[in-house]
C-alpha cells in the first residue's frame, strides 16, 4: 500500500501511542492526525480527509460507533476499521450497520491489523476470528438477521444526548456542545425516556453503562 493517510482515535495515550507504532511500521501509511474522543474524530476526519481511521468504541463525548456513522456519512472514501477490546456479537452488529469496514480485537496479532488494513482499503470487510463465529451465529438464527439491541430504538443523535446526559453534563452543556436549543435537548431526553421507559436521569445513566455507551474507567 502506498499513499495511505490515517487518523487516529483513542482515549487512551498509551493505546494511540501503541497503534501508532504499529500503523508506522506499514510501509505507505502516514499519520495525519489523532483524535481523543468521537467528536474529534469526526472534526479531524472533515478536516484532514483520511483514507483510513483506526477508530476506539469507548470514548467520551461521542462513542466510537456512532462518530464512524456520521464519517462514512460526511467524509467519502474513508474506510473506518474499528478496534476495540469488546468481543460481544452486539458490538460487532452496531458498528458494521454503523458502516464499519473491519472490526478487530484489541489484543490482536500485529500481522492481523495489517490483514485487516488492507482488506478495508480494498472495500472488503475484515472481522477478527474470535468474534466473527459469534456474528455468523446470530445471523443464522431462524429470524435470518441479528437480534436488535434497545439501542435501535435510539436515533444517533438520542443516542449522543444519552451519552452526555450519563457523562454528567448539563442540558445547557449538552445544548452548547452540540449546538442546539435548550429546548431541543429536553425534547430528545423526554423521547430517550419514553422510548426506554426510564423515567429519570439516574435510570438513564445506569442504562448507558450498561450498554457501554460511557466507560466507568478513568480518562486519562
Amino acid at each position: 500500500m502506498s499513499g495511505v493517510r490515517a487518523l487516529l482515535a483513542d482515549d487512551h495515550r498509551l493505546v494511540r501511542a501503541g497503534i501508532r507504532a504499529l500503523l508506522l511500521e506499514i510501509e505507505g501509511i502516514t499519520i495525519v492526525a489523532e483524535a481523543e474522543n468521537g467528536r474529534e474524530a469526526v472534526a479531524m476526519a472533515k478536516s484532514h480527509r483520511p483514507d483510513l481511521v483506526v477508530m476506539d468504541i469507548s470514548m467520551p463525548a461521542l462513542n466510537g460507533i456512532d462518530a464512524t456513522a456520521q464519517i462514512v456519512a460526511e467524509v467519502p472514501g474513508a474506510r473506518v476499521l474499528v478496534l476495540s477490546m469488546h468481543t460481544s456479537e452486539d458490538f460487532v452488529r452496531r458498528a458494521l450497520k454503523a458502516g464499519a469496514a473491519g472490526y478487530i480485537i484489541k489484543d490482536s496479532a500485529p500481522l492481523e491489523l495489517r490483514m485487516a488494513i488492507e482488506a478495508a482499503l480494498k472495500d472488503e470487510v475484515y472481522v477478527s476470528p474470535r468474534v466473527s463465529r459469534h456474528l455468523i451465529a446470530a445471523f443464522g438464527a431462524p429470524a435470518g438477521v441479528a437480534a436488535e439491541s434497545s439501542l435501535d430504538a435510539l436515533s444517533p443523535r438520542q443516542r449522543e444526548v444519552l451519552q452526555l446526559i450519563a457523562e454528567g453534563n448539563s442540558t445547557k452543556e449538552i445544548a452548547f456542545q452540540l449546538s442546539v436549543s435548550v429546548k431541543t435537548v429536553e425534547t430528545h431526553r423526554a423521547a430517550i425516556m419514553e422510548r426506554l421507559a426510564i423515567r429519570d436521569i439516574p435510570g438513564l445513566v445506569l442504562y448507558a453503562v450498561r450498554h457501554n455507551l460511557v466507560s466507568t474507567e478513568p480518562h486519562p
